[in-house]
């Protein structure tokens, strides 16, 4: 059990394909365009609260235009490396320091003089993102996008494709305390199928709330006093 729960961390890699679209039609359309050069705007900044798919979105849409042949970077803080014509994906923008701040504003300005792809995510509207607001204004030069998280019967609808996907049936109350109790992203809930489906064969038990207990009870386990 403790292995099963260890190999969690590996949840299924994000592509545009595995991605539950829900409400976000427009923007996964405008990031698969990005690759085939389809896309007028080079600038896509996507924002979302915790659990939107903004990350999944990001990584999968580099990892696209890589495959394209284009040099791709996941900014690290440094504007270092960085040509005119690369792509660079900066995550979680809300959360970069001073320095940080000064490297993306000059990744900002030497990909928009070149024909560069950048595509960064936030937690809020680049017009109140905690930045200097020179590089607010950068991440607002093209196109803005709110990820809007999937409702939770797309979220229970998705884990069950998923499961069906892979060969079983996921019963309806096992996907509500995943949903309930497990991390809100997809990409972890996945993992947790994965693993849950793994444990049912080498255990020859049916997949059941109490067997999803016992799982979530060693992949994380919980300070004292927090549900």
């Amino acid at each position: 059990m403790r292995q099963l729960a260890l190999e969690l961390a590996a949840a299924p890699a994000p592509t545009l394909d595995n991605f539950v679209t829900g409400e976000n039609a427009e923007v996964v359309a405008a990031l698969r365009a990005l690759p085939r050069g389809g896309q007028s705007e080079r600038f896509i900044y996507l924002w979302g609260g915790s659990g939107s798919g903004r990350s999944h979105l990001l990584r999968a849409a580099l990892q696209a235009l890589r495959e394209a042949g284009r040099t791709a970077h996941l900014f690290d803080g440094s504007a270092d490396g960085v040509g005119a014509e690369d792509v660079c994906a900066a995550d979680d923008v809300q959360r970069l320091d001073g320095p940080a701040q000064i490297a993306l504003f000059n990744v900002c300005n030497i990909l928009r003089e070149g024909g560069g792809v950048l595509i960064a995510a936030g937690d809020l509207p680049p017009a109140r993102l905690p930045l200097r607001p020179d590089l607010q204004t950068r991440l607002a030069w093209g196109l803005v996008y709110e990820v809007r998280a999937l409702s939770e019967e797309d979220r229970r609808a998705a884990l069950r494709d998923y499961a069906a996907a892979r060969g079983f049936a996921l019963p309806r109350e096992v996907a509500e305390y995943l949903l309930a109790r497990a991390p809100r992203d997809l990409g972890s809930l996945r993992a947790l199928v994965d693993t849950l489906d793994r444990l049912s064969l080498e255990r020859k038990r049916a997949i059941t709330v109490p067997l999803a207990r016992e799982l979530l009870q060693q992949a994380s386990p919980k300070p004292s006093g927090h549900e």
